[in-house]
């Protein structure tokens, strides 16, 4: 992965933004990554899983590169993810975004069947 891609995107997202780029390389490392490249080697998308390998995982840090969009890099990124051998055979999957229902909807992703059960502990300015 390029951290300094992936840093430089996510330091600016709405989810991230101001993240230190040691915070970026700890959750890096400690995730399932994935990334589409150009054939020159040049990072374009990523997607990250928090993951137990076996009964839960967190999907975050999803993007594609802005002039890399509407080629369906997205969609191809998430059949790769979600197909891959340690997130086979999960109870649950859960993602968090603000713009992007449409493309995780295609994928089975469907708001929470009982918000009143699922709680957070959010700190949304904590890398400032």
């Amino acid at each position: 992965m390029d951290l300094v891609t992936i840093h430089s995107y996510l330091s600016s997202s709405y989810w991230a933004k101001h993240i230190p780029i040691a915070t970026m390389e700890k959750a890096i490392n400690n995730s399932l990554c994935f990334g589409i490249f150009t054939h020159a080697g040049e990072q374009v998308a990523f997607a990250r899983m928090v993951t137990d390998s076996a009964t839960f995982a967190y999907l975050a840090d999803v993007f594609v590169l802005e002039d890399h969009r509407g080629l369906g890099l997205s969609k191809w990124l998430m059949e790769e993810v979600l197909k891959h051998p340690q997130l086979q055979g999960l109870r649950r999957m859960a993602l968090a975004t603000r713009d992007a229902h449409g493309l995780y909807e295609k994928f089975g992703f469907r708001a929470l069947t009982s918000p009143g059960t699922f709680m957070e502990l959010h700190q949304p300015n904590v890398y400032e």
